[in-house]
């Protein structure tokens, strides 16, 4: 039987016979065909409202109606948009004038800080103003670029004459302000020895001051030597060694011992570690400029080997950890005044059965490389080099 054109055919492989789908109508559209078609007529009576679709295609008159209805609806959603932003936020215009009723304005660091350095330097100023206006400067001239623009607007200058004043408390934060400016940072670091803060600082830490005082200025005093070799060689010149090593003989001055004892191991560290490291241009140039510091001969000849080391009878396991630490740094040039000190043997033989316990119990905890294990074995390798 001839299989009418357009029908669906397939092969039924149980029977092996080709089998054909008929028409259901004469005109050869099948009734799926036509509820699609009826399906999609009434989606779009849906989408744009009654049109007659009867005919093959649309009028101009009806697609005119249609998109008119289209724009309608459309402009109606917007506007209830715009009218729901409008409930949730103000207009920028509004939003100006009530920062202008309430004088707000948004201010740079440059702006805040010239309004500070002009608190500071104002004879109208009370103390209290002046050391709030230091207090906030702090906080800005951690930053590198903004220590810049304080150096370059003359706030530097102005802090730097600060370390001289009457008044203990503008000289502790001067020095504080001093040494956040001069953190990691060679322009103002250079320009700040330039302009005699070292000395200034050094007298601040020789002279009777309260220990708040000399704490922010031995706070400065090390971010000024940091990498900066040409500063450490004028910090030995001005006996700077002997100023710090005055504080180990004033009373009340215990806290600050830890910290110059901090200093004293990363001066000597920093210069070993770029004496090891890959040589260049500028690494021989900064070499050069080490060698003509002469901290460890220093350290040697004023005893700072006992000084050290005597710190190792504190009973704070933070302390005793950065002595161990200097203490190890420093064998190389004390080994012989370290043997022959019998007291530091007799601390580091009880410093090593305290941490044997306190690593035992740390073990049991399951803390297999714990804090005191690391403490026992600093204590172990210089029991062994001695």
């Amino acid at each position: 039987q001839a299989v009418p054109a357009g029908s669906h055919v397939r092969l039924n492989l149980q029977t092996g016979d080709r089998e054909a789908k008929l028409a259901d109508s004469e005109n050869g559209r099948s009734d799926s065909r036509e509820k699609r078609r009826k399906r999609h007529s009434d989606a779009k009576h849906h989408r744009l409202g009654k049109v007659d679709v009867d005919s093959n295609s649309f009028t101009s008159q009806e697609l005119k109606k249609v998109l008119a209805k289209m724009k309608e609806s459309e402009k109606a959603e917007r506007k209830a948009h715009e009218e729901e932003v409008r409930k949730k936020f103000r207009p920028i215009e509004q939003l100006k004038e009530e920062f202008e009723k309430l004088n707000v304005k948004v201010e740079t660091d440059y702006e805040i800080m010239v309004k500070l350095i002009s608190k500071f330097n104002s004879s109208a100023s009370t103390l209290d103003e002046k050391v709030a206006a230091l207090y906030d400067l702090e906080y800005y001239v951690h930053q590198v670029d903004n220590a810049k623009d304080f150096l370059a607007m003359g706030g530097l200058r102005l802090v730097i004459d600060g370390l001289n004043s009457t008044e203990a408390v503008l000289k502790e934060h001067a020095a504080f302000v001093l040494g956040a400016a001069l953190s990691s940072n060679p322009k103002v670091q250079i320009e700040a020895i330039e302009g005699g803060a070292l000395q200034k600082l050094l007298v601040i830490l020789a002279t009777e001051q309260p220990l708040t005082a000399k704490k922010k200025a031995l706070f400065a005093l090390s971010s000024m030597l940091r990498h900066f070799p040409y500063a450490q060689q004028q910090f030995l010149k001005l006996g700077g060694l002997q100023v710090l090593r005055s504080l180990f003989r004033q009373k009340g001055m215990e806290t600050l011992h830890v910290r110059v004892v901090t200093l004293l191991h990363d001066l000597i560290v920093e210069k070993m570690l770029l004496e090891d490291s890959r040589h260049g241009d500028q690494v021989e140039e900064k070499i050069q400029q080490y060698r003509q510091v002469k901290l460890v001969p220093a350290v040697v000849e004023q005893d700072w080997c006992v000084v050290v080391s005597n710190l190792l009878a504190m009973p704070e396991h933070d302390t005793r950890e950065k002595v161990l630490k200097t203490v190890g740094v420093l064998m190389a040039f004390c080994k012989e005044r370290y043997r022959g000190d019998p007291a530091l043997s007799t601390t580091l033989g009880l410093l090593r059965s305290e941490y044997e316990e306190l690593a035992a119990e740390e073990q049991r905890e399951g803390d297999t490389d714990g804090y005191f294990k690391e403490l026992l074995g600093s204590v172990n390798t210089i029991i062994q080099e001695l």
